[in-house]
Formats: structure tokens, sequence, C-alpha cells
């Protein structure tokens, strides 16, 4: 009896189970369109259209019941955004600091090119030989240790 009364009890606190009816199919389409837009709150690099996790499917499922009341495309990711932030869009706008993540690597790479063509361009200079050197004149030292090294560098 008690563990009747225990299984009724939490039932009441258990989640909805996700996977409410599928759409006709255009709006179907629209609707894994957007969800392949939209990221998963548990695996963070799948979008909740591709993901299996339970919270995936509650968010398609908003996805499909925003699509059938009729919102736009636009008004569905304002709706993720405003509760979830940006890191809720796969892909956040061009904007701002996100601007700078969309650029950066661009600029490495073109800074990367004009690095490797400018030491491409570069002619090679032939090292010159030990021999054809001319030998320095130091200045003679008052160091003795210091001119010892000198001569055993000069053999």
């Amino acid at each position: 009896m008690t563990a009747w009364v225990l299984g009724l009890v939490l039932a009441s606190y258990a989640p909805q189970q996700a996977g409410s009816a599928l759409l006709d199919p255009p709006r179907e389409a629209r609707v894994q369109a957007l969800g392949k837009q939209l990221r998963c709150p548990m695996c963070q690099g799948l979008s909740i259209a591709d993901s299996g996790s339970s919270a995936a499917r509650a968010q398609m499922d908003k996805v499909r019941e925003l699509v059938a009341a009729g919102k736009s495309d636009q008004e569905i990711r304002d709706y993720f955004t405003s509760r979830y932030g940006e890191w809720a869009l796969l892909e956040p706008p061009a904007a701002g600091m996100n601007l700078l993540v969309w650029l950066l690597p661009v600029l490495l790479l073109v800074g990367g090119g004009v690095a490797i063509a400018r030491t491409m361009r570069r002619p090679v200079s032939a090292a010159p030989s030990p021999a054809a050197e001319p030998e320095e004149k130091l200045p003679p030292s008052d160091d003795p240790y210091l001119e010892a090294v000198r001569a055993e560098l000069r053999q």
C-alpha cells in the first residue's frame, strides 16, 4: 500500500514524456530545420534535432508547438535565446564580441599566408665559410682566463 502511494506521489513530480505528434510535412521540415539551429543543453556539440536526450526532445516539442502556433523562425529563435541566452544557438550571430570569433581565424590564416610568402620570397644567402671570414682583432684583455679562451677559439 505504501509503495503504491509513494509511486503515485512521485509520478506527479516525474517529467513529462517528450514526443508530441508530428505536424504536416512542410511544417515538420521547418521544425527539423529550426531544431538543427538550436544547441542541445545536454550534448553541447549537437543540435536538438540530432540529440536523443530528453531535454532535446522536450525542446523539439516546444519548437513544434511554436511552429503550430504560427510563430516565425526568428520569433522561435528569440524565444530560445531569451530563455537560454545566445548559447542556445549553434551558430551565434556575427556581431559584437562574436564578430571576433568569426574574423580571428580568417585574420590568422591571412597573416600566416603573408608570413610564409615573405619567407619564401627572401633570397637564400650562402653562409660564409669559416675559412673565408677574416679573423677579428680583439683588444687584448687583462684577464688571463679570457685570453686563454680566445686563444683556444683561434685554434
